[in-house]
C-alpha cells in the first residue's frame, strides 16, 4: 500500500485549505449568528445565507462533488478523497459548501449505484447539482435498529403503486425546507424465510401526501438548525411503483453498499476535527499562565498532546488503509477495515476533543468555542451508521472465522 499522495491530490489539498482560509474560517462565527437571528425571528429552519454564497465559488474553484466515487464518474477514488474530507471536517458546515455532506452524499451515491435513469434525473442531478437536498429515513423509535432487520415501516405494493406506513427517527436534513426526497427503508416481505430479503428501499417525496415532520431532535442540547434531525410519520404515503430502487427485497444489499462509503466519509471529516481539537489545545495551553508557569509546560498536558498526536495518526493510517482496500477489493472485502475505523475514529475524536475542553476550562463547554458542539457532534457518530457494539461483533466474528477450519491447537 503506498498512502504517497499524487500531484492531482497535493494541488487539491492546497486549494481546499486556501478556500477553507479565505471563506469559510472567517465566516465561522457569522454561520451561527444567522442562524440565531433565524431562530430569534421564529423560524431556525431557513437556510443560511453563507452557505448559499460560497456554493458558486467552490463549484468555479472546481471543487464541487469531489466525494463521487472515481468508478461512477467522478475524479478522485477514495483514497484520494480521503485528506480532502478531513480539510473539510475541519468545520461542521463546510462540507455543504463543496456538496460534500451527509446524508446527500450516501443518498447520491445510492442513486448513482442503484437507480434507474428516470431516478436520476429526477432526483440525481437536482443533488448533484446542488438545487435540493435529501434525508435517509432508515432508524425507527419502536425498535432496535441497529439491527436492520428489526425495521417495522411497511411498504405494501398495491396496484401500480406502493403504500407506505411508518415512523422514522434521526432523519437528519428532513427539517431542512430544501429538502425534496427521501430515501426510506421498510418491509415490503416480512414473512420471507430470508430475514435480510425482506427490506426495500424507495423513493418518497418530501411533500407527498401522508408525510409529517413531527418533531427536531435535539443533540445534547443543539438542534442543529437548519439541517436538523427529524421524527418522521408515514401514513398511507403512496408513490408510483417506478420509485422502488433496484427491487423488493434489495433494501439491505443496498443499506451495505450506501453505509460503507457514509462510514468512512465520517471518519475523513472527524479526523479533521480531532486534527483542530488539538490545534485548539496546543494554542489554548500555550496562551495560559497557572501556577506560576505557562499550561504547557506541565507535564500533564505533554503527555496528553503526544497520545492525541499518537491516536490522530493511528487513525488516519487505517482510514486510509480502509479507503484503498475499498478502492481495490471493493466495500464488501473491505468491511473489517470500514468497522474498525468506524469504532476508532469517533472514539480517538471524543478523546482527543474531550482533552481540548479540558484544556480551555470554562470556555471548552461554551459557545466561544466549538469545542462543545464537536464534542457532541462526534459522540453520536458512536450511534450513527452503526454503533460501537454491532462494528466490534462484526470485527470479532470476521476475527474468527479465520479460524473455523483450523485444529484445535495442543
Amino acid at each position: 500500500m503506498n498512502f504517497e499522495y499524487s500531484d492531482k491530490v497535493k494541488d487539491l489539498q492546497k486549494k481546499v485549505s486556501a478556500f477553507m482560509q479565505e471563506h469559510v474560517n472567517p465566516r465561522e462565527s457569522r454561520f451561527f449568528e444567522e442562524i440565531a437571528e433565524n431562530r430569534a425571528k421564529g423560524n431556525a429552519w431557513i437556510p443560511t445565507r453563507i452557505v448559499e454564497e460560497l456554493k458558486p465559488k467552490a463549484r468555479a474553484a472546481g471543487l464541487w462533488n469531489l466525494w463521487q466515487p472515481k468508478d461512477h464518474g467522478g475524479l478522485l477514488t477514495n483514497l484520494e478523497y480521503a485528506p480532502l474530507c478531513e480539510i473539510m471536517g475541519r468545520s461542521a458546515w463546510a462540507p455543504e459548501v463543496f456538496n460534500c455532506s451527509a446524508p446527500d452524499t450516501g443518498n447520491m451515491e445510492v442513486l448513482l449505484r442503484y437507480g434507474t435513469p428516470e431516478q436520476q434525473k429526477q432526483w440525481l442531478i437536482p443533488l448533484q447539482n446542488g438545487e435540493i437536498r435529501s434525508a435517509f429515513l432508515m432508524t425507527e423509535p419502536e425498535v432496535a435498529s441497529s439491527d436492520a432487520t428489526n425495521i417495522q415501516c411497511s411498504i405494501e405494493r398495491q396496484g401500480s403503486e406502493y403504500v407506505i406506513n411508518g415512523r422514522k427517527w434521526w432523519s437528519s436534513g428532513a427539517g431542512d425546507p430544501r429538502c425534496k426526497i427521501f430515501i426510506v427503508m421498510g418491509k415490503s416481505d416480512p414473512d420471507s424465510a430470508d430475514r435480510h430479503m425482506q427490506q426495500s428501499m424507495i423513493l418518497v417525496p418530501a411533500d407527498a401526501r401522508g408525510v409529517k415532520v413531527t418533531r427536531s431532535l435535539s443533540v445534547f442540547g443543539y438542534d442543529d438548525a437548519p439541517h436538523g434531525h427529524m421524527e418522521v410519520v408515514l401514513e398511507n404515503v403512496r408513490v408510483p411503483a417506478a420509485n422502488i430502487l433496484l427491487g423488493e427485497g434489495r433494501g439491505f444489499e443496498i443499506a451495505q453498499g450506501r453505509l460503507g462509503p457514509g462510514r468512512i466519509h465520517h471518519c475523513m471529516r472527524i479526523i479533521g476535527q480531532a486534527e483542530r481539537a488539538l490545534e485548539l489545545m496546543c494554542k489554548r495551553l500555550k496562551s495560559r499562565v497557572a501556577f506560576g508557569k505557562p499550561v504547557v509546560e506541565h507535564n500533564l498536558w505533554h503527555e496528553r498532546i503526544a497520545e492525541s498526536r499518537l491516536m490522530i495518526e493511528q487513525a488516519r493510517l487505517l482510514t486510509l488503509k480502509a479507503a484503498y482496500m475499498m478502492d481495490t477489493v471493493g466495500n464488501k472485502q473491505a468491511k473489517a477495515e470500514i468497522a474498525m475505523i468506524k469504532v476508532i475514529a469517533p472514539n480517538m475524536a471524543q478523546q482527543v476533543i474531550d482533552w481540548a475542553i479540558q484544556a480551555h476550562g470554562g470556555g471548552g463547554v461554551c459557545q466561544d468555542f466549538p469545542l462543545a458542539m464537536m464534542y457532541a457532534h462526534n459522540r453520536t457518530l458512536r450511534l450513527a451508521d452503526g454503533p460501537d457494539e454491532v462494528h466490534r461483533n462484526q470485527i470479532a466474528r470476521l476475527e474468527l472465522k479465520k479460524f473455523e477450519e483450523a485444529k484445535p491447537h495442543r
